[in-house]
């Protein structure tokens, strides 16, 4: 957890575990943030390792993020809440946030979304903006609500 922040405290670690929805799983761990972590994270599910990954940025309380498709292997429930957290962090809130991500429902709040088709970019604006407006984006939000209806 260390690892961009050699001098943070354990609350601090705290503190972005909270933020990343990691904080659960790692106090239940009679290690706790001694945690052994094996290589790849091979420990812990694919969840657990994106919310400890993004814990780990967080902590070090950067000017700029830039999660990558950091929340695809999130449960709907747990990319909201963790959205949700991110979204209302004094610190985060001073920051720039870039998500890049393929699920609409995770950018679905941002200020500003590009649309990207084929590396080119065809859009930008609101996730009303272009829902209403571009084409390329609603074919996606009706490729996500049908994968969807077919769970």
């Amino acid at each position: 957890m260390r690892y961009g922040k050699d001098d943070a405290t354990d609350d601090e670690i705290w503190h972005a575990l909270e933020l990343a929805r990691a904080k659960d799983f790692v106090a239940e761990d009679p290690e706790g943030l001694d945690l052994h972590v094996e290589q790849g994270g091979g420990n812990f599910s694919g969840g657990q390792r994106q919310r400890l990954a993004i814990a780990r940025a967080l902590v070090k309380q950067a000017i700029v993020y830039i999660f990558d498709d950091s929340f695809s292997a999130l449960d709907f429930k747990t990319d909201a809440e963790l959205r949700g957290e991110l979204r209302n962090d004094p610190h985060i809130q001073k920051s720039i946030t870039i998500i890049v991500a393929q699920r609409i429902a995770t950018v679905a709040d941002a200020d500003l979304i590009l649309v990207l088709d084929n590396g080119k970019l065809v859009g930008k604006g609101t996730h009303d903006e272009l829902r209403k407006t571009n084409k390329v984006y609603q074919e996606i939000i009706k490729s996500q609500i049908r994968k969807e209806a077919d769970k």
